[in-house]
């Protein structure tokens, strides 16, 4: 619904000769441009010719259309090689940078993410104490990630809070101005999470406006995660997202990078607004988000963007024309990154993909789980005073040796 996949990336690898292979072969590799239901199919027929159908996924998803009334479908884009999948990465890869990523030709700004040093129990001396870890460590940027918000009901945890995006006074008296300002101080930048298409029942958003929620008003609602989706083929809730980043940006401009986050699908898929034309959700949904990122970029050109979604629930490039940067997985397992990003690796360029060195599986050792992240976009979610001195000094090395590698 909300996002491009739940468990099947739309992604596919077609080889016409033989097994896959990365120097030899012909291969075939495809996706689709689109941040919603998608349908591939795959024909063969009596002459052994193979057909593929690529597009929005028709279930549930009638459309009608004024006179005169232009529907774009999404753009299948598909790269085909007789050099093995190697040669159609890299042709895919040489696309996405000059044409259809976000700030293809720059570099990436390095983080270190406060999550698992912090979860949700962080205040304004704390995050100053990581902010001081990651100017140590060498980083470019300190990444505040969920928690932060909500004063009626304050984001303790995943329960509340989810909409009211005003800062919690008892954690944050400063703001978020107060934080840009100690990040700069220190010389780095500061980022923030966001996830402003949710909201939390348990929320002042939802109070005032249960008519922006997607939830059937004969039924009860269904939570994923403690949270609803807000109904984006509404003006209103398009106005309201867009909002959030205005207003966050317009009070703090310093601020130098959103983590995007969209951790819910539609599972409540009625829509208050579209009254008789409910087969339209699933694609005004997709609308409504692709014109609020529309107006984020057409006044804030230069501001990166992750995109997270619940760790690899959008990893498409209908929302990469927005996004510098994806979220492949919420499992930072070096062991099973491996083959994650060696995965997306086929269609995404290794700049567009996020990877942190966090504390997941600490059998492995500290060069190890760092190697697997300068795989990609190099990050750390990890407790910097932690680190044995030798394994400080090392990830400060990687910093160096990275950020004169990037640009490659």
């Amino acid at each position: 619904g909300s996002r491009a996949n739940m468990f099947c990336p739309p992604l596919f690898a077609v080889t016409l000769d033989g097994p896959m292979s990365e120097t030899e072969g012909e291969v075939l590799l495809g996706t689709l441009a689109w941040t919603g239901n998608f349908r591939f199919t795959f024909e063969v027929d009596q002459n052994n010719g193979l057909r593929i159908l690529s597009g929005i996924n028709p279930f549930a998803s009638e459309y009608s259309l004024h006179p005169r009334e232009i529907f774009r479908t999404p753009e299948f884009i598909f790269t085909f090689s007789t050099g093995g999948a190697g040669s159609a990465s890299r042709s895919l890869h040489d696309w996405a940078r000059r044409h259809q990523l976000k700030d293809g030709g720059k570099d990436r700004m390095t983080l270190l993410n406060n999550w698992e040093a912090t979860y949700f129990d962080f205040n304004e001396e704390k995050l100053a104490a990581l902010m001081d870890d990651a100017a140590e460590l060498g980083v470019d940027m300190f990444l505040l990630d969920d928690g932060w918000f909500g004063n009626k009901h304050p984001r303790h945890n995943d329960t509340q809070g989810l909409g009211d995006w005003d800062e919690t006074r008892g954690k944050l008296p400063g703001g978020i101005a107060g934080l840009v300002e100690t990040a700069e101080g220190k010389g780095i930048r500061f980022g923030l999470w966001i996830e402003p298409e949710m909201v939390n029942p348990r929320s002042e958003l939802y109070e005032k406006h249960r008519d922006w929620v997607l939830r059937y008003p004969n039924r009860d609602e269904a939570y994923f995660r403690n949270q609803l989706v807000l109904d984006l083929a509404n003006p209103e809730v398009q106005d309201f997202v867009f909002g959030v980043v205005d207003r966050l940006m317009t009070e703090n401009p310093g601020i130098a990078y959103f983590k995007w986050d969209c951790n819910s699908p539609i599972i409540n898929a009625h829509s208050a607004y579209l009254a008789e034309k409910q087969s339209h959700l699933w694609i005004d949904y997709v609308r409504g988000l692709y014109s609020v990122l529309e107006r984020i970029g057409a006044k804030y050109p230069d501001l990166p963007m992750m995109l997270c979604s619940g760790g690899g629930g959008r990893t498409d490039y209908g929302a990469l024309r927005y996004f510098t940067e994806f979220w492949p997985s919420d499992n930072t397992d070096p062991l099973e990154r491996i083959f994650i990003q060696w995965g997306y690796s086929h269609f995404f360029p290794l700049k567009s993909m996020c990877a942190h060195v966090t504390n997941w599986n600490r059998s492995t050792s500290i060069k190890f789980r760092t190697d697997v992240a300068m795989m990609c976009k190099l990050g750390f979610d990890i407790i910097v005073k932690d680190l044995p001195d030798d394994e400080l000094q090392f990830c400060r090395q990687a910093l160096r040796n990275y950020n004169r590698l990037k640009h490659t």
